[in-house]
């Protein structure tokens, strides 16, 4: 809208220029802006070619890592297929089981089977292992997680020395990670070592399940089929006359053996599988007499055995001194003899308990 001469637009605005002082500082600012941009652009470049750098070492070395471990695990394969316990010295060891990498589980078993060392419960502890490794390896469920190998001192002293071992045989799992830690050494005095309580060991350690395949045995079988027919013979023999099966004091004695066996241990025995002795390697002493209450030997069963049956065996005579119709001399003979049976082994039986049960206040004579 035009106005005349002299008169005021209300509607025009007037023209705005920028002072040269924000002409200034926007300029800073942008400068300020593609210098930052260059800085983060150089140091992103920077970063970039140090992980390149970096990467193409460590990805050679885990290709390395991997082609040494491949190696291993196909040589152990390969010695596993001929021979499910696999036969260790120095160096096999080191380079097997201690040194990495490794994603494998190696049970391994030090013994010393040699016959100059003696040592019986290594060749019993042996036989079980060898039963434990076949089962693993002709087992559908077989896989390479887990190894079985077998270090003898005579052929990896070494070995020994390195882990500061001094008896035989151990059984010491080395996990796939890491070192061997409290619960990777079999407990062999309490356990025992039969092979079904070292799969169970390795079940807890491993997570590795073994079902144990024994061999046939047909020694039981022939026995009983030996005692059915001498049993048979004597009942066609005396078929006459039955009046034996009704024998009191035969039927007694059988149930006293069999209690005698049950209360001495043979049943633990059976299950647990335990060594007959132990031989000390430093001394060479052997001991039949297990020095815990948690577990036994096979020889201290028998011992224990024999001292039951001599305190049964005394009660016996003193039962009969005092209700048989002999002679008051013999009877007194048999009183003695009772007394004395039943003092002298109970006295040795109260020996072995206070060897075991550490701290038992009392005693009795010889005890």
């Amino acid at each position: 809208m035009r106005k005349g001469k002299g008169s005021i637009c209300l509607f025009s605005r007037p023209t705005l220029r920028p002072s040269r002082s924000k002409v200034s500082l926007i300029e800073g600012r942008g400068a300020n802006m593609a210098a930052r941009w260059c800085v983060w652009c150089v140091s992103v470049t920077m970063a970039v070619a140090l992980l390149i750098v970096y990467d193409v070492p460590s990805a050679s070395a885990q290709r390395k890592k991997e082609m040494v471990l491949s190696e291993k695990v196909s040589q152990l394969m390969e010695w596993t297929n001929k021979r499910p316990v696999i036969r260790m010295n120095g160096d096999k060891f080191r380079r097997l089981v201690k040194a990495p990498p490794r994603n494998y589980s190696v049970i391994v078993m030090f013994t010393a089977l040699q016959l100059h060392r003696q040592c019986v419960v290594c060749k019993q502890a042996d036989e079980e292992f060898q039963i434990l490794a076949n089962s693993w390896r002709y087992s559908s469920a077989f896989t390479n997680r887990i190894f079985f190998a077998m270090v003898d001192f005579d052929e990896g002293s070494d070995v020994f020395q390195m882990l500061n071992m001094n008896s035989a045989p151990t059984f010491i799992n080395f996990p796939a990670k890491g070192k061997p830690k409290r619960g990777d050494t079999y407990e062999l005095q309490v356990r025992g070592f039969s092979a079904e309580q070292i799969a169970r060991w390795i079940a807890d350690r491993t997570d590795v399940n073994i079902r144990v395949i024994r061999p046939p045995n047909y020694a039981g079988p022939l026995m009983l089929g030996l005692l059915l027919t001498v049993i048979g013979g004597l009942v066609y023999l005396r078929r006459s006359n039955m009046e034996f099966l009704f024998n009191k004091t035969g039927w007694a004695f059988a149930a006293l053996c069999f209690v005698l066996a049950m209360t001495s241990g043979q049943m633990w025995n059976h299950i647990r599988g335990p060594p007959y002795a132990h031989k000390n390697p430093h001394t060479g002493h052997v001991n039949y007499i297990h020095g815990s209450s948690q577990a036994q030997f096979v020889a201290e069963t028998h011992i224990v055995l024999l001292f039951n049956g001599g305190v049964t065996l005394g009660m016996v005579l003193l039962c009969e001194a005092a209700t048989s119709d002999m002679d008051i001399g013999k009877r007194k003979i048999m009183c003695v003899a009772g007394i004395g049976l039943v003092v002298l082994f109970f006295s040795w039986m109260l020996s072995i308990f206070r060897s075991k049960y550490h701290g038992y206040p009392y005693s009795f004579l010889m005890s």
